[in-house]
C-alpha cells in the first residue's frame, strides 16, 4: 500500500469538478499541465484563467521533498518559523553527504562516521516535527520518491533541482530553496508565476542503442539551458506512451537542464505498471478512475500548436544517440559526429572512467541494458579499456540488481559499485589523481558536466550519454568509438562488434529490499529534543536577517562583476563544501569562490575598495560587511543556473551583499535571492553591463518608492568622478516586496504575518 493514500484518492475526488470548472473558465480544452495546476490552486475551486508568464498564482502542493544537503537549512528555517509539525507529507533523504572513493560499504561506513552529526540532527528534527526520513544507503531522493511518492496528477516541491524527476510519474513536481519549503510546510500557500508551456510530440519508437536519455539529450541541443526558463515541458505522442516510466522520469530529471519549470508526461499503461511493481496498486486503481482526467485533453494533442506556446517534434524511430558536452549540458552531439567533433576540438580521445547511475539513470531498466553490454565483455573476449563504475538509484534498486546478477556481471569486468548516493554526480567523488589537474575525458550518465562539477578537476572534461552508450564507450575507452558501426578488437586479436543493449523494462520477479531504509517519525514529537552544539562546525541556528531599514541603498561598493555562465555551482560550491551546508558561516566562505572576475578572468580574486589590495571574494565581503558597507554582484546570462541550493542566496545575504544586478536570472535562483531580502535585479539594457567599472560605489535613487512594475534606477559613481545612471527591471510582486521590506520570507512566517 502506497504512502499517505488518503491524500492521493483525495487529490483525484478533487480533480474532476475542478478541471470541469477550469475548462469552461479557460473556455478551451487543457493541457496535462493545466489540469494539475488548476486542481492545486490554494483557494480551491477554479475562479478565474490566469496569463501564462504573466500571473502569479498561490497554490498548494501535495507534499515536499528534501535532500540531506538542502535539508539541514530548510529544517534550521522550519524550526525558527515555530510550528508543531509539518502541514503537508514530507520526507528527508540522506544521499548528498556520502562521498564516493572506494565501494559502497566502505564509502557508506565513512559517511556515516564523518557526518554522523548532521544525520542525527536531520533524524531527530524529522522526529519532532512529523517528517519521513530515509537514512543513508537508502537512496538518491529521487529514485525513492519514483518508487514510493510520486503519483500521477499530484503536485510537489522539493529543495533540489532535479525534483522534477517526478514527472515521469505524471507529476507536476519542481525544484525550490528551502525558504519554498517551509512555506508549504508551514502550511502557507506557495506561490509561482504561471507557466508558459512547451510541448514536445514524441512520434515514432525507440530502438536499437536509442535510449530516453537522448531525448532530453536532443531537447537540450533545441532549447539551450536556458530555453525552458519560466516553462512547463510537456510531453505527449506515440512516442511518449510506448516509453517505460522510469525513461520518462529521466527524460523528467535534465529538464533541468534546460530551465524548465518542470516536465511531466500523461498517465499511461507504463506508468500503471511501475506503480503496480512498486507495490502500489492502490494508487494505480484509483488512477485508473480518473484517467482522463491525468492527460492532456484530445484535442490539445491532436493541435497542439493551438495550446502549448512551442511545439518541438521529435521522430524516435529516428533519433540517434547523443553525447552532450564538455562543461555545458546543452551541446549536443550525435555518436556518430563525435569522432569528428573531439578532433576539431582536440578534446581527449582517451576516456578515463565511464560512470552510470545517479537519480537521472538508476532505474532496473537502464542498468539492465548496460549489464547486458557488460557481458558482451565476457562473452567477446574483450577487455574493457576505461575505469568503471555503477552508482544504484536506491537500495530497492542495488537490492534487486544484486538478487538478479547484474552485480556480479559488473564485477567480472573489473567494475566499482558505489552507495547508493549521488556521489560523483554532484562532486562528491575521491578520485585518484585528480589534485593534479590533468586535461582527461569522462563519459558519465549524470544530467550535469560543469567545470569541476564532478571530480574538482577544471581540466576534466564530462560527457553525458544514457547508461549503455557509457557503457560501450567505457569498453571501447575511445571518446570517437560509435558502436552502432564501429568495431572492437578482441584479446584473441578479432575484430567484434558490441550488439545492441536489451534489458527488462521491470523485473519479473519484482522489486526486492530487505530494509529500504525508510524511518518513521514519532507519532507525538513534542518531547523529542533536537540539539545544536554551539560550538559545531557544521550545524549553526540561524538569526534572522535585519529588516530593509527603508532608506535608499548608498555607498554600495561592487563586490564582484562575473563573466559568463555563472551558476550555483560558482556561487556556492559542492563537493567539499557541503559538509558545512548546515552552518551559515562557514559556508559562506565558499561564495562566489568560482565566478570570474570581469576585470582580471580570475577566479576568487577581486579588489577590495577600502585597501585597494586583490583577496578572495568572501574575504571582501567580510571586509565590507565588518566596515558596514554595503556590497552588490553584478552578473551575465542565466545567472544561477543549475541547483536549487538557497546557500547561493543565503550566503551574499548574510556577507552584506544587498543586490545581484544580472543580465538574466535562472528561475530558482531568483526566487530565492527574493525569499532571503536580496534585490535580484536585471539589466532594462543588457549593454549597461558593459558600463560597470572595477571601482564602482552604487547609489539606490529610488528604492525608497519600490512598487510592482516600476524599474529601479541606480547611480554608479566611477573612480574619476564620472556617473552612469543605470535602469534595473525586477519581477517583485506586491507580496515579495513584503519580504524585502520584512528582511526575508522568513521573518514574516516567524512572526505570524505570512
Amino acid at each position: 500500500m502506497a504512502f499517505d493514500i488518503e491524500m492521493i484518492k483525495k487529490v483525484y475526488a478533487n480533480m474532476p469538478g475542478r478541471v470541469d470548472k477550469a475548462r469552461e473558465i479557460v473556455g478551451r480544452p487543457l493541457t496535462l499541465t493545466e489540469k494539475i495546476l488548476y486542481n492545486h490552486l490554494w483557494d480551491g475551486n477554479p475562479t478565474q484563467a490566469f496569463g501564462r508568464g504573466i500571473d502569479y498564482v498561490d497554490f498548494a502542493p501535495d507534499r515536499v521533498a528534501c535532500q540531506d544537503a538542502t535539508a539541514q537549512m530548510a529544517l534550521l528555517q522550519f524550526m525558527h518559523a515555530g510550528k508543531k509539525t509539518v502541514a503537508v507529507p514530507t520526507t528527508v533523504h540522506c544521499d548528498h553527504l556520502i562521498q564516493a572513493k572506494v565501494d559502497a560499504a566502505t564509502d557508506l561506513a565513512r559517511a556515516k562516521t564523518q557526518s554522523n552529526e548532521v544525520f542525527d540532527f536531520l533524524s531527530s528534527v524529522s522526529n519532532k516535527y512529523g517528517i519521513g526520513f530515509w537514512k543513508p544507503g537508502a537512496g538518491i531522493i529521487h529514485q525513492v520518491v519514483l518508487e514510493n511518492y510520486a503519483f500521477p496528477g499530484g503536485m510537489m516541491i522539493g529543495t533540489d533541482s532535479h525534483t522534477v524527476n517526478a514527472g515521469g510519474l505524471g507529476m507536476v513536481a519542481i525544484g525550490v530553496g528551502g525558504a519554498d519549503a517551509v512555506d508549504v510546510m508551514s502550511g502557507m500557500a506557495w506561490e509561482l508565476k504561471f507557466p508558459k508551456l512547451i510541448g514536445v510530440k514524441l512520434t515514432g519508437k525507440l530502438s536499437g542503442w536509442t535510449a530516453p536519455k537522448d531525448v532530453i539529450l536532443k531537447v537540450a541541443g533545441i532549447l539551450t539551458v536556458k530555453g525552458g526558463t519560466g516553462a512547463i515541458v510537456e510531453y505527449f505522442g506515440e512516442g511518449a506512451t510506448a516509453m517505460s516510466c522510469t525513461g520518462k522520469g529521466t527524460i523528467c530529471n535534465m529538464g533541468a537542464e534546460i530551465g524548465a519549470t518542470t516536465s511531466t508526461f500523461g498517465y499511461d499503461d507504463s506508468m500503471s505498471r511501475y506503480l503496480r511493481s512498486t507495490n502500489r496498486a492502490d494508487v494505480a486503481d484509483a488512477a485508473d478512475k480518473v484517467a482522463s482526467y491525468l492527460t492532456g485533453d484530445p484535442e490539445v494533442y491532436a493541435n497542439p500548436e493551438h495550446y502549448f506556446d512551442q511545439v518541438i517534434e521529435i521522430n524516435l524511430s529516428e533519433l540517434e544517440p547523443h553525447l552532450n558536452g564538455p562543461f555545458t549540458p546543452d551541446l549536443a552531439t550525435p555518436i556518430s559526429k563525435m569522432k569528428e567533433e573531439a578532433i576539431k576540438n582536440n578534446w581527449p580521445l582517451q576516456i578515463q572512467v565511464g560512470l552510470i547511475g545517479s537519480c537521472t539513470n538508476s532505474s532496473y531498466e537502464d542498468i539492465a541494458r548496460a549489464a547486458s553490454l557488460a557481458k558482451q565483455v565476457t562473452a567477446k573476449n574483450l577487455k574493457i579499456k576505461s575505469e568503471f563504475t555503477i552508482t544504484p538509484g536506491s537500495e530497492v534498486v542495488r537490492s534487486t540488481i544484486e538478487r538478479d546478477g547484474f552485480i556480479d556481471t559488473f564485477d567480472k569486468i573489473g567494475a566499482t559499485v558505489f552507495a547508493n548516493a549521488c556521489g560523483p554526480c554532484i562532486g562528491m567523488w575521491d578520485r585518484e589523481g585528480a589534485e593534479k589537474e590533468e586535461r582527461n575525458t569522462i563519459v558519465h550518465s549524470f544530467n550535469r558536466n560543469f567545470s569541476k562539477r564532478a571530480d574538482g578537476n577544471p581540466n576534466t572534461l564530462a560527457f553525458v550519454g544514457s547508461p549503455e552508450l557509457v557503457t560501450a564507450m567505457a569498453i571501447a575507452g575511445d571518446l570517437g568509438f560509435n558502436p552502432l558501426t564501429d568495431t572492437l578488437i578482441n584479446e584473441d586479436g578479432e575484430e567484434v562488434m558490441l550488439d545492441a543493449p536489451t534489458g527488462d523494462e521491470l523485473p519479473s520477479k519484482g522489486f526486492y529490499a530487505e530494509d529500504p531504509g525508510f524511518q518513521a517519525p514519532a507519532e507525538d514529537g513534542s518531547g523529542v529534543q533536537v540539539a545544536v552544539s554551539p560550538t559545531s562546525e557544521r550545524l549553526q541556528l540561524l538569526a534572522p536577517f535585519d529588516a530593509w531599514d527603508g532608506k535608499n541603498i548608498t555607498g554600495a561598493k561592487l563586490l564582484i562583476k562575473a563573466f559568463g555562465k555563472c551558476t550555483t555551482d560558482h556561487i556556492s560550491m559542492a563537493g567539499p563544501w557541503l559538509r558545512f551546508r548546515g552552518h551559515l558561516d562557514n559556508i559562506s566562505n565558499n561564495m562566489l569562490i568560482g565566478a570570474v572576475n570581469a576585470f582580471n578572468q580570475k577566479t576568487n580574486a577581486v579588489k577590495n575598495q577600502l585597501t585597494g589590495s586583490y583577496d578572495a571574494v568572501p574575504a571582501v565581503a567580510r571586509a565590507y560587511k565588518a566596515a558596514g558597507v554595503p556590497s552588490i554582484v553584478v552578473g551575465d546570462h542565466n545567472y544561477g543556473e543549475g541547483s536549487s541550493r538557497e546557500h547561493a542566496a543565503m550566503e551574499p545575504r548574510f556577507l552584506g551583499v544587498k543586490a545581484v544586478l544580472v543580465k538574466s536570472f535562472a528561475r530558482i535562483h531568483e526566487t530565492n535571492l527574493k525569499k532571503q531580502g536580496l534585490l535580484g535585479l536585471t539589466f532594462a539594457n543588457e549593454a549597461d553591463y558593459d558600463k560597470i567599472q572595477e571601482d564602482d560605489t552604487i547609489n539606490f535613487i529610488d528604492l525608497v518608492d519600490f512598487a510592482p512594475g516600476k524599474p529601479l534606477s541606480l547611480e554608479f559613481v566611477h573612480a574619476n568622478g564620472t556617473k552612469d545612471i543605470i535602469l534595473a527591471n525586477h519581477t517583485y510582486n506586491a507580496g515579495q516586496i513584503g519580504w524585502f521590506v520584512a528582511g526575508s520570507a522568513l521573518n514574516l512566517i516567524a512572526a505570524g504575518k505570512a
